[in-house]
């Protein structure tokens, strides 16, 4: 088939590439020529593992098509996908301003042959209706209908989540629609969902705050083993053993980030406030997850006995190991609670600092975690990545001025850091 993707960050570019690689002839749009410049030559502009070589290999072969041309894209495809941003507006809802946006510009090219509209981007129900009536408005003759096909990919993992997704959703109350939709993810082997749009539309936001409650579930547990003098640890091995249950996706820590569960969760409890009741399950969570940062921050200024003139290294600064993405990132409520503490601080992420220095201002920026040590009267490891498991501790004890450690992923034997003379500080013990 012939395809566009409005968008081409990790969902509109990762989703072209693959279905350029499964022999679609594909264009992806972006707003920014330079980026578009970079597409043209086979680089991604984001960090993904393994995107760029099969960006690389389609562009080459003439599948996939940079452009920011509306014209030139729009009116050759069968089936034209909005896959734009959908961050947090003023008030905690989802902002549609791009998918408007979006809905707007492709409308005067549509062809008078019968053209599928897909919501990719996350969005709240009544979107797909909403994008009916702006294209309407903008083309009456346009020949289209608006399905519903969330993505289900993450950052670090999007290019294999995509080639092998664990299900696909379309939301279409059409046969002709969900006709085109369904040969067109067949190639992909997975399980295909049927759905109204509004169910389709519900899932993705379903599927998220899930997610989100888990790790906020376990979070709260946290809190209570460390006021009795448990081990979330092992609490985590005591529940997960229950089939019902299971012994995934539990992470305690100081609370879950990146770009789609803050976002989603949020978005979620302003849709109950809109039609349900203010007083719902994801409105709190929202709040317990942003208090998270500001509450170990707490504990690290009672185990120092105040802020005021220490040196605080902080390890990991993305939400989670295998990105460069900071949207979304606990490290930096974490940051500037130490800041407005007094605290000096000196950061360090593998991949995450050209990112970093964009959000993050009035802090040191170092070269290695040695460096980011040096002189530290703590150091705070924020983000699991494997770089930190081969740490050579007696090296970062003689570094620091003084021996305090927070864990906040649980990453290090408590045993072993106290065996080199540190402090241990861990979530959930």
């Amino acid at each position: 088939m012939n395809l566009t993707f409005l968008g081409a960050g990790y969902v509109g570019l990762t989703s072209g590439a693959v279905f350029a690689d499964l022999g679609n002839k594909v264009w992806v749009v972006r707003r920014s020529q330079d980026k578009v410049e970079m597409m043209k030559k086979g680089k991604v502009p984001f960090y993904e593992p393994g995107l760029d070589e099969v960006l690389a290999r389609n562009v080459e072969a003439g599948r996939l098509i940079p452009t920011t041309s509306y014209e030139k894209s729009v009116p050759n495809s069968e089936v034209v996908f909005i896959s734009v941003g959908t961050p947090i507006s003023g008030d905690g809802g989802a902002d549609l301003s791009q998918v408007k946006a979006a809905a707007k510009e492709l409308a005067p090219f549509l062809r008078n042959e019968y053209t599928v509209i897909v919501d990719k981007s996350t969005v709240p129900p009544g979107t797909a209706s909403l994008v009916t009536k702006i294209i309407e408005k903008e083309n009456p003759q346009a020949n289209f209908e608006v399905a519903s096909c969330p993505e289900f990919l993450r950052e670090g993992t999007a290019l294999s989540d995509t080639q092998d997704p664990d299900r696909v959703v379309i939301g279409t109350p059409s046969d002709k629609a969900y006709g085109i939709l369904e040969e067109l993810h067949k190639p992909l082997g997975a399980p295909i969902v049927r759905t109204s749009v509004e169910s389709a539309e519900i899932i993705k936001y379903a599927a998220n705050a899930y997610l989100a409650l888990r790790i906020g579930f376990i979070d709260q547990i946290a809190n209570l083993c460390e006021e009795v003098g448990a081990d979330v640890q092992d609490v985590i091995e005591g529940i997960g053993l229950d089939s019902r249950i299971g012994s995934h996706y539990w992470y305690p820590g100081i609370g879950y980030g990146g770009y789609c569960f803050p976002k989603d969760v949020a978005a979620l409890g302003a849709l109950f406030e809109q039609y349900v009741d203010d007083d719902n399950l994801f409105s709190k969570l929202d709040q317990y997850n942003r208090a998270r940062p500001a509450k170990y921050v707490a504990k690290v200024t009672d185990a120092l006995g105040g802020l005021e003139n220490k040196k605080v290294a902080v390890l990991g600064l993305t939400a989670k190991p295998g990105t460069d993405d900071m949207r979304g990132s606990q490290a930096v409520p974490f940051i500037e609670a130490l800041k407005e503490g007094g605290a000096e601080v000196s950061v360090y992420d593998p991949m995450g600092m050209p990112e970093a220095k964009k959000v993050l201002s009035e802090v040191n920026y170092a070269e290695d975690p040695y460096q980011a040590a040096a002189e530290a009267d703590v150091i705070a490891v924020l983000c699991e990545w494997d770089e930190f498991e081969d740490l050579d501790w007696g090296k970062v004890c003689k570094k620091m001025n003084a021996s305090l450690v927070f864990d906040a992923k649980r990453m290090f034997d408590p045993t072993e850091l106290e065996d080199h003379g540190f402090e241990y500080l861990g979530v959930g013990v």
